[in-house]
């Protein structure tokens, strides 16, 4: 099993950044990838981005390419968000997530980080 702690969330005013990270531990050496989940009130998860541990291939939602980049820190066995030209839309709390298995879901999840984008 592998656990996932996030930390960076916060308030921004729109069009600011900020720079989500997770740290993984326990089982880190069967990473396949880690991602960013994120849930607004009343909305369904949804999916942000990813990253595959040993490539670094990433992945965005439509919604945040262009202004959020994913990148990772093998030896830290860390995760980062670095989220640019943040959108009042944007605000949400973020999970980070992780998979062993490529042909599986995300079954790691971490506990969530709240990010407010005011206008």
């Amino acid at each position: 099993q592998v656990q996932l702690v996030e930390s960076g969330g916060g308030l921004v005013q729109a069009g600011g950044s900020l720079r989500l990270s997770c740290a993984a531990s326990g089982r880190t050496l069967s990473l396949y990838s880690m991602g960013w989940f994120r849930q607004a009130p009343g909305k369904e998860r949804e999916f942000v981005a990813s990253i595959t541990w040993i490539g670094g291939t990433t992945n965005f939602a439509d919604s945040v390419k262009g202004r959020f980049t994913i990148s990772r820190d093998n030896a830290k066995n860390t995760m980062f968000l670095q989220m640019n030209s943040l959108k009042p839309d944007d605000t949400a709390v973020y999970y980070c997530a992780a998979k062993t298995d490529r042909w599986q879901f995300y079954d790691c999840w971490g506990q969530g980080t709240q990010v407010t984008v005011s206008s």
